[in-house]
């Protein structure tokens, strides 16, 4: 975010740290925090929550493998902040997913380091 007010926050790896560093941060919207940070709660099993964040962690844009994401389309779809990504669908489960999207180029300020960061902008625990 460019403004002094950030709606984002760190989102932990379910079950500890993973194995090697990530390449992207990963964050979460505040108002969804925590729901990623209970998801077990609402019947996600851990090991999906720990695929999840690691393909959050280390590939975003889905390269490497397959896995579980679209595009979203229209309004939905499009980017919130200037160099990210269209929003991405990740279903975690059959009643579990998350939006989100990726920057390989994101600075909170104009003078600031360029970084790799996900933003998770909704999880949903209800049925598709």
């Amino acid at each position: 975010m460019t403004d002094s007010y950030s709606p984002m926050m760190p989102a932990r790896r379910p079950g500890g740290h993973p194995e090697r560093k990530p390449e992207y941060r990963v964050l979460v919207h505040r108002k969804y925090a925590d729901m990623w940070e209970h998801a077990g709660e609402y019947g996600v099993d851990l090991p999906a929550l720990q695929k999840c964040w690691d393909h959050l962690a280390f590939d975003p844009a889905g390269i490497e493998g397959v896995v579980k994401t679209k595009f979203l389309r229209g309004k939905a779809g499009l980017p919130k902040e200037r160099g990210f990504s269209r929003t991405l669908h990740y279903d975690l489960s059959s009643k579990a997913r998350i939006d989100y999207q990726y920057c390989d180029d994101h600075r909170t300020s104009a003078a600031g380091d360029p970084h790799k960061v996900v933003y998770i902008w909704a999880v949903d625990f209800s049925s598709h």
